[in-house]
């Protein structure tokens, strides 16, 4: 059989800019050689040479001129997509070990060798890697310190568990060791695991494997000779600190493994750590300044802040790879800002250098990733942050706990709107059931409250008032938890946090995303509190502001449900006469708070049930309080009560059947413009929202009785009043009528929540409980209430904003739902053609920042730009 062609091997200077044929990491090198930088010298296999390797290829022989030992390194085209870990010392054989003996001396020569039969046992062989650790910690049992005679029968018993294992010797050639080294890593990169995994990360299922054959440098043995890392910037806060650890006597990544413990690089860094040894500065200064000039020249070239993975032989440095520094999400912001700063980058690499998710950590408040975590239920990880509180089960009790001062966390089957006040009362929500959509994931989004949702392996009994976990433990109220609403986890006790701490940087950066971005980024706001967090994070308006939770400040909720009990209309004006001077306080609240921006407010949507109590006892309390029969409040509330109620009487349907209710809320929204107007010294135009219109006819009906409000303040205060009216589209059929709903609109709203959930035909409520599963067996590529689902709610906004311009030019287009607060689905926004997207104000920095990075990748200045990643390649030896 005739072996397939191979293509040889390139020298490594040919993989400068050549990612895409020979792998990020021997593209990378290649640059780093060419600045002048230390590093050991190689070749490289390129993908088709290593394809054809896996097809039964020979390997090609290696280049002399490296010398007899070397290094194998794997070369994916992308760092994130990982690759084998690398094997070292190849070629080390007794033909070879007097020439090493002579090179690094007899101890270090022995080591290695000892290293290099383990390695290929393990890797190439398939051996288990404890048989030789065994062989190791039998001789250290005999002595602290091994000596030669102890290295060399190491060495020896090693070569013979080998022979005995496989069944024939150790090879004792370069060729022969080579070729089964660059097998095994040709079987790993295949495998189905790393398939997975780096397809997980993004790569197509043909991606390449390059492999770098490298000359075998040793920080083994007598001298100034060991291994390490190096960075200039602490990982944590981004800012300048030159930071690592070295071990003498030393190879590839011993100075992480712990077996004994490293030197830290500085001093400054060694006197911090009440640590005795000596750091790198002391034991090295030349090697520690040479690597402080490395990393600052990679850097200026390069653009991006490296860990530099070196070795020192017989005080010589060599420097194996420059991969970027790992950071924190805050640090990420300091680092792009630094390098702009510097000169190393652009502001639109920095802007597009940074996640937009991970905004939201450096906003909230987290765990100490050193802390332990005692984890006892899991979920979705609703809103972001974390919190410790004594547990709740109800908002009463978080209400009371709060007042007394203290920390709570409500935990609820499920939240509905009448646990809002308890919600505001409390630090972290928990609820055993709910999705990414769920009424406690964006009211607690809105907050800024942890939330957890969904974790349906606890089991909440609020009669005995006991959360069981799946492991058997109870916890009942008073029990402190912490909620990691970010990771979705529930946590038991209070580990230790990390604060939030607003930086410059964060202002900087977010400053340069306001000046590229062409999307609007509104905050959905329905209190005065909302408003005024929503300015601190620079919004262009208020996208949404929900009625329905004003109604539940303070005693508002008991005249709002006396409006609800009315037996006649004459009972209803009167209460709701009384929630009048309570809404235009709000409303005016609200635009004294914006300063002229505008702001979109919603007219009531809830069917109003949901509005009342829920179980006997409460509704006979609520009877109690009205001096009403309990018969009657019974009876009324089973009368509202529907069997779909998402479905039912509520949003425009209201409007229609029940008018005074929303003239009411249009007499409160006029007159608060007014007043704020005034006050303000500049018009206020207020926005004007019909939730959930299917039919322009719907809209006539709604928007003729609110010009005729509009008119009457006019006459009122002798001066006209500019506003708006437009839709809140949540229904395919609101969509589709887009052309005849914008005959009457100024503006359409999409509210991608319950769009969604009609589209497909999915509770978001419930959907949780099986979502993973979908999106594990990909069914859907996301949840479709986290991401929006560009296929088919896409269409269907797409196909809305075509036929609402055709009729309507200037039309403006917004989203306000959930969606707004997600990357992806405000890239497929700014491509629409929307004006705006309105997301919990919370989100709003992540809305910021994925609105500048669409501009910059849909209108150029990207150029050269990094992905927002900065993981590290699988392995730095």
């Amino acid at each position: 059989m005739t072996e397939p062609p191979v293509t040889g091997i390139a020298p490594l200077r040919d993989a400068a800019g050549a990612a895409e044929q020979f792998g990020a990491r021997a593209e990378r090198l290649a640059r780093m050689a060419a600045l002048g930088l230390p590093v050991p010298g190689a070749t490289v296999l390129d993908f088709d040479t290593v394809r054809a390797i896996a097809e039964g290829a020979r390997v090609p022989a290696p280049d002399p001129s490296l010398g007899p030992v070397l290094a194998l390194r794997g070369s994916a085209g992308d760092r994130r997509w990982g690759g084998p870990q690398a094997i070292l010392n190849v070629g080390l054989c007794d033909a070879v070990l007097p020439a090493l003996v002579e090179r690094i001396g007899r101890r270090g020569a022995l080591a290695a060798y000892a290293r290099a039969i383990r390695a290929y046992a393990v890797r190439v062989s398939g051996l288990d890697p404890e048989d030789f650790d065994n062989i190791h910690y039998d001789r250290m049992k005999l002595c602290d310190t091994l000596s030669e005679a102890d290295l060399l029968a190491i060495v020896e018993e090693s070569k013979r568990f080998y022979a005995d294992e496989v069944e024939m010797p150790f090879p004792q050639t370069l060729e022969q060791q080579l070729d089964g080294a660059v097998r095994a890593m040709v079987d790993e990169w295949h495998g189905l695991t790393a398939r997975i995994l780096r397809e997980s990360s993004g790569a197509p299922a043909d991606a390449g494997l390059g492999l770098i054959l490298q000359r075998m440098v040793f920080g083994l043995g007598q001298g100034r000779s060991g291994a390490g890392f190096f960075q200039a910037v602490d990982s944590t806060t981004g800012r300048a600190a030159a930071t690592g650890r070295f071990l003498p006597d030393a190879q590839g990544n011993d100075a992480a493994r712990g077996a004994r413990t490293p030197h830290m690089i500085t001093e400054a860094e060694r006197a911090a750590a009440g640590q005795t040894l000596p750091s790198l500065q002391a034991l090295d200064p030349d090697a520690f300044a040479a690597l402080a000039r490395h990393a600052a020249a990679l850097t200026s070239s390069l653009g991006d802040v490296f860990e530099l993975p070196f070795t020192v032989e017989a005080g010589t440095l060599h420097i194996l790879d420059a991969t970027p520094v790992r950071r924190s999400p805050s640090a990420a912001v300091q680092i792009a800002v630094d390098l702009v700063g510097q000169g190393a980058i652009t502001r639109e690499i920095a802007l597009l250098r940074v996640e937009p998710r991970n905004l939201i950590e450096t906003l909230h408040p987290r765990i100490d990733p050193n802390a332990r975590r005692d984890i006892f239920g899991t979920g979705l990880p609703a809103s972001p942050g974390a919190a410790t509180g004594k547990i709740c089960f109800s908002p009463e009790a978080a209400m009371a706990l709060h007042a007394q001062g203290e920390d709570a966390i409500l935990v609820r089957v499920e939240t509905s709107p009448e646990d809002i006040r308890g919600m505001h009362a409390a630090v972290g929500v928990l609820t055993v059931r709910g999705g990414m959509t769920s009424h406690a994931a964006v009211i607690a989004r809105g907050l800024g409250l942890p939330c957890v949702v969904g974790a349906g392996e606890l089991h909440l009994d609020l009669r005995r008032g006991r959360l069981t976990a799946p492991d058997g433990r109870a916890f009942g109220a008073g029990d402190s938890i912490t909620i990691d609403g970010t990771a979705g986890e529930a946590l038991a006790g209070a580990p230790a946090m990390l604060p939030a701490v607003p930086s410059a940087a964060f202002d900087t950066l977010m400053g340069w995303a306001d000046e590229v971005r062409a999307l609007g980024v509104r905050a959905n706001a329905d209190t005065p509190a909302d408003a005024a967090l929503a300015r601190r994070f620079k919004v262009d308006g208020i996208g949404l502001c929900r009625t329905e939770h004003m109604f539940f400040e303070g005693d508002r909720i008991d005249v709002m449900r006396e409006m609800i009990l009315a037996s006649n209309g004459a009972e209803r004006q009167v209460a709701l006469d009384r929630l009048l001077p309570m809404q235009r306080g709000d409303f005016e609240a609200l635009f004294g708070i914006m300063e002229g921006l505008p702001v979109t407010i919603r007219l009531l949507d809830p069917p109003l049930h949901e509005f009342l109590p829920h179980g006997q006892e409460e509704l006979a309390a609520l009877a109690r309080a009205m001096n009403l029969p309990v018969e009657d409040v019974i009876a009324r509330a089973e009368d509202l009560r529907e069997f779909n109620p998402m479905l039912g009487k509520r949003g425009v349907r209201l409007g229609i059947t029940m008018p005074e209710i929303y003239d009411m809320q249009a007499r409160a929204i006029f007159e608060a413009a007014h007043n704020a107007g005034e006050a303000a010294g500049v018009p206020v135009i207020p926005e004007i929202m019909i939730p959930l219109v299917s039919a322009n006819r719907e809209l006539e009906l709604v928007k003729a009785r609110v010009d005729s409000i509009a008119a009457a303040v006019a006459a009122e205060r002798g001066r006209r009043l500019d506003y708006r009216i437009g839709v809140m589209v949540e229904t395919p059929r609101g969509a589709l009528r887009a052309a005849d709903l914008a005959r009457s609109s100024a503006f359409l709203s999409f509210g991608t929540n319950d769009l969604t959930q009609m589209t497909y035909g999915l509770s978001r409520d419930d959907a949780g409980r099986f979502m993973r599963d979908y999106v594990a067996k990909g069914v859907f590529p996301e949840d479709p209430f986290h991401s929006l689902d560009v296929e088919g709610v896409g269409e269907l906004l797409l196909l809305a904003t075509n036929r609402g311009r055709s009729v309507r030019s200037d039309l403006t287009l917004g989203l306000c739902g959930e969606h707004g607060g997600d990357p992806e689905s405000i890239r497929f926004c700014k491509i629409a053609g929307f004006d705006y997207v309105s997301c919990s104000p919370f989100r709003v920095p992540i809305a910021r920042l994925a609105a500048a990075q669409v501009t910059i990748l849909t209108e150029g200045g990207g150029h050269g730009a990094e992905p927002v990643n900065h993981g590290d390649d699988s392995e730095t030896s």
